[in-house]
């Protein structure tokens, strides 16, 4: 197990402190956020995901609905490309904004997952770059490594790599924060997800901070 002692304690910690201290926010944003989703196109308001955690462990990860329907029938469990038609109107500002992951503060709460860490991926996910049936991204070098460590809402990849970047330069991202990480070093990553949150640039594909 690659987690460090304060990594737990810390999780629990912010998400206490910010419901207490922006719980008129959190409950705006609970409120607001599927009332837009459902009148867009009257569909389900949250998703569920199979992620791959720790030490390979599948769990339900939750998000609000960016995409239509079924978005994922024909094609399977693709990351999402620039200017995908699958993402809704709504969808669009929810990624921007990372505010689609918001649901994820319960899988925190209950341990699945950390706030900072590399990225859950799902089981089976293909790469985008090149062509996506051949590439199997457990291939990949670094994704076992990952497996090590409870998978995070953000990390050093999520903030430092656009969002299109390979699969390789992620996991080498996810590998370095593995192997360097600090409670300073996840304050500061903190602070940026939340500076890029305001921002709407978490679709950048270019340099987001």
């Amino acid at each position: 197990m690659k987690d460090k002692l304060y990594k737990r304690p810390l999780d629990l910690a912010i998400l206490l402190s910010a419901h207490l201290i922006l719980f008129p926010v959190w409950l705006s944003l609970w409120i607001i956020i599927p009332i837009l989703i459902w009148l867009e196109d009257r569909g389900p308001v949250f998703y569920t995901q199979e992620r791959v955690g720790r030490n390979g462990r599948i769990f339900k990860a939750y998000k609000f609905r960016s995409m239509i329907k079924d978005a994922e029938k024909e094609s399977g469990p693709v990351q999402a490309v620039e200017d995908d038609p699958r993402v809704t109107r709504v969808g669009r500002i929810l990624r921007a904004t990372a505010m689609d992951e918001l649901p994820q503060l319960v899988n925190i709460l209950k341990g699945d997952m950390s706030f900072v860490g590399p990225r859950a991926l799902r089981p089976k996910e293909r790469e985008v770059h090149g062509d996506p049936d051949e590439i199997d991204i457990e291939k990949i070098a670094g994704y076992h490594e990952r497996l090590e460590m409870r998978p995070g809402l953000t990390g050093i990849a999520q903030v430092y790599l656009p969002s299109d970047a390979p699969r390789w330069k992620k996991f080498e991202y996810d590998i370095r924060y593995i192997n360097e990480h600090s409670l300073l070093f996840d304050l500061k990553l903190i602070f940026l997800s939340a500076w890029i949150t305001f921002k709407g640039k978490w679709e950048s594909r270019q340099k987001k901070v």
